[in-house]
């Protein structure tokens, strides 16, 4: 089978004009969070669709207890378990483990797709640390979910105090994945504390979260 098919299957079906969310992370193990994010997501912003985009490796995390990539990529699939959420190894087939890297891509192949890059506020606490932050920003909206008990300290984070004047209210984050870039929103009422990292610790064994 050739390359081409194999990128082809990697990006989920999508039409023009489409709005979609790209949740990235190494979904180690996925869970319920996971999913109440994207469906949360999906109706704060007026999306269309969700694409789980399972990472072979996070560049600030430790990798030694990372499961396998199908592995993962299947769980994910389990814990999904709605028609809107799609799942895929792009970074992989890509040979990428950044983000600013995925979105380029993906803006290039297609082009007239309306992307929202999501992610929860223990991330935004440290995107600065990200590379090419600053390029990510310009390449594609935002949502930021709230995730007690990062609120505060996300929102004072180097990136978000650099990005403030860009943020848009919260009661227009509806016209975000159509904004002119930058632009981002912070999403509160979406209230998880699952974590990957706090089910791997529970009890030493790796499960989804229920």
């Amino acid at each position: 089978m050739g390359s081409r098919s194999v990128v082809s299957r990697a990006i989920p079906l999508h039409s023009d004009g489409m709005r979609i969310g790209l949740l990235g992370g190494s979904f180690n193990p996925p869970h319920a969070a996971h999913r109440a994010v994207s469906l949360y997501a999906l109706k704060r912003l007026e999306l269309d669709r969700v694409w789980w985009l399972v990472s072979p490796a996070n560049p600030l995390k430790d990798a030694r207890a990372l499961r396998a990539l199908g592995e993962r990529a299947a769980a994910a699939s389990a814990v999904a378990n709605d028609p809107r959420i799609d799942i895929s190894c792009l970074e992989a087939v890509i040979g990428t483990r950044y983000t600013i890297d995925t979105i380029t891509y993906l803006r290039r192949r297609c082009a007239n797709v309306r992307f929202v890059w999501i992610m929860g506020a223990d991330n935004l606490e440290q995107f600065h640390r990200w590379e090419n932050w600053r390029r990510i920003a310009a390449a594609a909206p935002i949502a930021v979910v709230d995730r007690p008990p990062h609120s505060f300290q996300a929102l004072a984070a180097p990136a978000a105090q650099a990005l403030a004047r860009w943020r848009l209210p919260e009661a227009r984050a509806d016209r975000l994945a159509s904004h002119r870039l930058p632009a981002w929103v912070f999403l509160t009422g979406m209230k998880s504390r699952l974590s990957s990292t706090g089910l791997r610790n529970q009890d030493g064994t790796w499960r989804t979260g229920s």
